[in-house]
């Protein structure tokens, strides 16, 4: 993979060498969840659709070996308390001691823009005092156009950002305005940092509409 997508990095002496950190960033494409783990030296865990691992065959077991193996945590992200389980997951990861990577955005960019992030960043952060590292992936959509099919070889630039702290905000993980405050931080981090266009809306409600 490292040999396929040349992947320059920038900033990764950002990510604490221990402890629980949040790697928080932009989504392009499907491959993003790949590339950027390989950039770091500690092992990054993501949340993803358990149907990546469930699936029957040959196949299914390849399937499962391979997104096991990048980080993935699988989760039934589709039922009515999806979101409470991925939540809980990241938390769980968190507090043993480990790196989650998350989009705040919930979803692919449809068209390339940042979108409004979701404030379970902010949830995390505040309930289990991880830093936040920023995150641009940049590149990944000219690979894989529209997040479907093999991706083609090309190169790819994954760019952290400086670790951000909360800790002022502790205690107040049920407060909406807190929330959407650390959560519009970070995004503007991830702005800065992958040069996209900012989209005050849901990526999923541009999707719909």
């Amino acid at each position: 993979m490292r040999l396929m997508f040349r992947t320059r990095v920038e900033g990764v002496e950002n990510i604490p060498g221990d402890g629980p950190v949040i790697l928080a960033g932009n989504h392009l494409t499907f491959i993003d969840s790949v590339i950027m783990p390989l950039t770091c030296d500690r092992q990054v865990f993501f949340i993803g659709k358990d149907e990546y691992v469930t699936g029957r065959g040959l196949k299914g077991r390849l399937m499962a070996w391979f997104f096991t193996g990048v980080g993935m945590v699988p989760v039934d992200r589709d039922g009515g308390r999806g979101g409470v389980a991925a939540l809980m997951t990241g938390r769980r990861i968190l507090e043993e001691g480990h790196v989650f990577g998350i989009y705040p955005e919930g979803t692919r960019s449809p068209d390339g823009r940042l979108y409004r992030g979701r404030t379970g960043i902010a949830r995390l952060t505040l309930m289990t005092g991880a830093p936040v590292v920023p995150f641009a992936v940049i590149g990944t959509d000219k690979l894989q156009p529209g997040g479907a099919g093999l991706p083609r070889p090309g190169r790819v630039t994954v760019r952290f950002g400086e670790a951000m702290e909360f800790s002022r905000y502790e205690g107040m993980d049920r407060d909406r305005y807190v929330l959407r405050a650390v959560t519009d931080s970070v995004m503007t981090e991830v702005m800065r940092l992958s040069g996209q266009e900012y989209v005050d809306m849901y990526a999923s409600k541009a999707k719909a509409a």
